[in-house]
Parts: structure tokens; sequence; C-alpha cells
């Protein structure tokens, strides 16, 4: 049976399930949306993860420019009940940098997190922005991964945030040292996004987002080929369940190590070096 590492994915709290963005991301995914309105039981996500086969779940906090909507105290205490099954990511207030770097110091050192996760189209805020860089410093001091989203935006937000070049490239320029993994695969700008992994040994891409099939073809050459050590499995459950979007694994085309890597090898490595 197949490790898999799932590295995007959320257990929402009620506050998450009401922002008037959720809506017509679901309606994009094509998600029923059973979970709008109302925070999910644990069971619903651990129940998800075992239909897939999903070993572990990074479950990401989120931080908004109007608030939390899932703190890193209610990822932690999800984590700390199924310590087997579950990691956290880090989320904070860009606006706050000296609160946000005791935040991460305190998700990762106390907590135990294993990175930080922030979305730039929540914050219309390109990550080469100066608010950006404190979270930057803290990931590197800490050796943790800042994770973060590519391409277009499925909410009803301006995606260029998202556009790799030049924004990431800068970043990855200013902190070589910085282990960036891009969700959501960066589409429609692949030939940026391939041109970033080409450039950068630290830049990752994870497929959260897209059903497998989905997938545009170069990326999954690059899977199959010189990129294999370099793109993460991802699902953003609960808008995607894990085995939606792995139904079409085997069409992949991709060898023994290449897969094993594509479902957890690459994401032990970058999340879990102990």
């Amino acid at each position: 049976m197949d490790d898999i590492v799932d590295v995007w994915a959320q257990h929402p709290t009620e506050r998450f399930t009401q922002v008037p963005w959720l809506a017509p991301l679901l309606r994009w995914t094509q998600n029923a949306g059973p979970t709008v309105g109302r925070a999910l039981p644990v069971e619903a996500t651990l129940g998800a993860m075992d239909q897939a086969g999903v070993t572990t779940a990074l479950l990401s906090a989120w931080h908004a420019p109007n608030g939390s909507l899932i703190s890193n105290d209610e990822v932690a205490e999800v984590v700390n009940a199924h310590p087997d099954r579950f990691a956290g990511l880090a989320a904070v207030d860009l606006t706050d940098p000296v609160a946000a770097t005791r935040q991460i110091r305190h998700a990762v050192t106390e907590l135990g997190f294993v990175g930080v996760r922030i979305v730039p189209w929540l914050w219309k805020l390109p990550p080469n922005d100066r608010r950006y860089y404190p979270i930057y410093v803290a990931c590197v001091e800490l050796g943790v991964p800042l994770c973060t989203q590519i391409g277009h935006t499925g909410p009803l937000f301006p995606s260029e945030p998202g556009r790799p070049i030049p924004y990431l490239d800068e970043v990855l320029l200013d902190f070589p040292d910085l282990v960036v993994v891009g969700g959501h695969v960066g589409y429609p700008w692949m030939h940026e996004v391939l041109a970033l992994a080409a450039k950068y040994p630290n830049f990752h891409v994870d497929t959260s987002a897209y059903a497998l099939h989905r997938l545009p073809p170069e990326l999954v050459d690059f899977m199959r080929g010189r990129g294999r050590g370099r793109v993460l499995f991802g699902s953003n459950w609960p808008m995607l369940s894990p085995a939606r979007c792995l139904e079409h694994l085997d069409k992949l085309g991709l060898d023994d190590e290449a897969r094993a890597l594509f479902l957890a090898g690459n994401a032990r490595r970058l999340f879990f070096k102990s």
C-alpha cells in the first residue's frame, strides 16, 4: 500500500465555512457544499483520508486581513488529538510582523508545526511585498518550509499575486535557503513555474486543488523525469477530497520511484526531517 501525505488540507472551523469567497470556490470544484456554514467533525476529515489511503495530512491554519479563520491553536488541538495522522502549518497576520514571527516560533518550537502557509490572494499582496520578509527569515531560521499559493484563484480575488515571475523569483533570489512549496500547480503560468523549478533547487510544487487527470501535461512530464523530487501531492480538502484527486493516479505514467516521491517521499523529506 502506498504511503500518502496530503500537503494541503484544512479542518474547517465555522468561521472558515462562513467566508463569502468559499461558495464560488465550491462551485469551481463542483463540491456539493456540505461544509458551508458549519464546522466539520474531525471524523469527516479522517474518513476522507482513510477513503483515499492518506497516511498523514498537513492541516493549514488560516489568517485573513480581518482576523483568524482557523487559528494555530485550533489546528494544534486537532493535531494533538491525532498526532499519528496530522501535522500543522501555521498562519499569521502579515500586518504585525513582530507578533507574526513570535507566533511562528511558538508554533514550530512549542506546538510542533512543520511549516508556515501564507496565501497571497487572501491579502492581495504578492509574495515579494516587504510584509512577508520577516516571515521568510523566521522560516529559514527555524528550518521549515514556506507554503504558498501559485497560479489563478478559484475564489473571486485577483490572480496576479499568484504569478510566479517576478514575485516568487525575487523572493527565491533574496532567500536562497528558503524552502518554498507553491500550491495549486501554478496554471496558467506553467512555463514560469517550471522555469523557477529549474533555477532554484529549493522551489517545489504541490498538486492541491487539482484532480490528477487535470494536471497540465508539462507538469506531468516534469514529475516523470527531472522533477520527480520536486512535486508533492495535495488535495485542498474539504474543497476537493483526496480520493477524487487520486482517482486517475495510474494514468500519470509514473515509475515506482517517481510515484513514491510524489505521494509521500518528497513531503517527508521537506516536512519531517527527523
